[in-house]
């Protein structure tokens, strides 16, 4: 799939809006889903079958040069991957049936992802990606695996009424939100639609477009101000500007205040009868109402986590022309069982993430502390750097103790 690279004073933005289905429209969405996860595991059991046939080969003695050939199955080598879809998909009983019902950008979906996951897995066993190594795809199941879809081409359409999209073979479906923001720069023309996903999250559909849109910068209030950013658990955010000024963010936690609704809810779906792969035992009616009831307890902590998170970024850059951060490790931070709820529900490596795609919007600075500075063993006030700093002592400043 070709990487797509904006213009010049254009960013690539996505608009996001939630969907209000009709029943025919619902089992669309759902056999496009379902069709992108069917051409996901066709394209790994394609592949693995040329893997697991050299491999039975070679012990058979069989020359390197006469072994079956390795099968195209990168990003780059997408195209030859349709091309052998497509040329299953007629004869392939788990197709051959019903392929022509969704569009042919469902099964594309399915065949990129599959192709990004063979290429993380190849960049993971080859020192060259970043993070946990990867392992081999998995076959996506049909009870677990998340309904997308992605369109590039045909109909993509944001309806003048602003209460309607237009999607390729799925037609004209409700939104449930206005989408004005949208619309209007459809209309002025600072604004080309690139592609549409829709995607079915916690009980509903959403679809987002990624667009092309001209945005100026947006000069920040204080150019001349830096300001500092500690996290911490405790505390969120304590930033500390160059003209003196500290500010504290209380840390919301979600998560906490709901942990005796979701131990509740929790409690009732380990009562019914849920789905066992050993057995093929299907989980039961109630157990599915009540795991829904439990997935939207985690929805709402998750929506009330990013609009806090977005509020305070949002804050810090339009605000100081410089903005420096901590180097955290974050992935190494949550394996400590005893603070990795809390780490994770405080959202460190969001703030980062955020902060640093916004401060392109509006051209301020964003400066990443060396891991190792001992910001917290030093004095804020004469600079004398502690040897061990217990975790009782009181912080202030730019997150440096105070010297008695």
């Amino acid at each position: 799939m070709k990487k797509f690279r904006p213009q010049a004073g254009f960013v690539v933005q996505a608009y996001r809006f939630a969907l209000d289905p009709n029943a025919a429209q619902e089992r669309a969405l759902r056999s496009h889903g379902g069709a992108a996860r069917a051409a996901y595991n066709w394209a790994v059991a394609w592949v693995e079958a040329a893997w697991w046939q050299r491999k039975a080969e070679a012990t058979y003695g069989i020359p390197e040069q006469q072994l079956t050939e390795w099968r195209r199955w990168s990003l780059p080598s997408l195209p030859s991957l349709r091309k052998a879809f497509n040329a299953a998909k007629h004869t392939d009983s788990r197709f051959a049936a019903w392929w022509e019902d969704n569009s042919k950008e469902a099964y594309s979906t399915g065949l990129a992802n599959a192709a990004a996951a063979f290429d993380n897995y190849a960049k993971s066993r080859q020192g060259k990606r970043r993070g946990r190594a990867m392992g081999m795809p998995r076959f996506k199941s049909k009870r677990k695996a998340r309904l997308s879809c992605r369109f590039t081409t045909g109909t993509i359409r944001v309806d003048t009424d602003g209460r309607r999209v237009t999607l390729p073979r799925l037609g004209t479906i409700r939104v449930h939100e206005p989408t004005v923001k949208l619309l209007a720069r459809l209309q002025t023309g600072t604004a080309r639609v690139l592609s549409a996903t829709v995607r079915h999250e916690c009980g509903r559909w959403f679809v987002s477009f990624q667009a092309e849109v001209k945005r100026d910068v947006a000069r920040v209030d204080r150019p001349d101000e830096a300001v500092g950013i500690d996290l911490s658990m405790k505390t969120l955010a304590v930033m500390a500007a160059s003209a003196g000024e500290i500010r504290q963010v209380a840390n919301p936690r979600h998560l906490e205040t709901v942990l005796k609704q979701l131990r509740r809810a929790s409690r009732t779906v380990s009562r019914r009868q849920g789905p066992d792969r050993r057995t093929g035992q299907e989980p039961s009616k109630r157990w599915e109402k009540a795991n829904a009831t439990r997935n939207r307890v985690h929805h709402r902590v998750a929506n009330l986590r990013e609009d806090a998170l977005y509020k305070l970024t949002s804050a810090v850059t339009g605000t100081y022309g410089t903005v420096v951060v901590e180097d955290l490790n974050v992935a190494g931070m949550l394996r400590n069982r005893r603070l990795a709820r809390r780490i994770a529900d405080a959202g460190f490596g969001e703030i980062r993430r955020q902060l640093a795609y916004k401060s392109q919007r509006n051209g301020c600075r964003i400066l990443a502390a060396d891991r190792w500075f001992p910001s917290s063993k030093t004095c804020s006030g004469c600079g004398a750097v502690k040897a061990k700093l217990p975790l009782h002592v009181a912080r202030v400043g730019h997150g440096g103790y105070r010297q008695p």
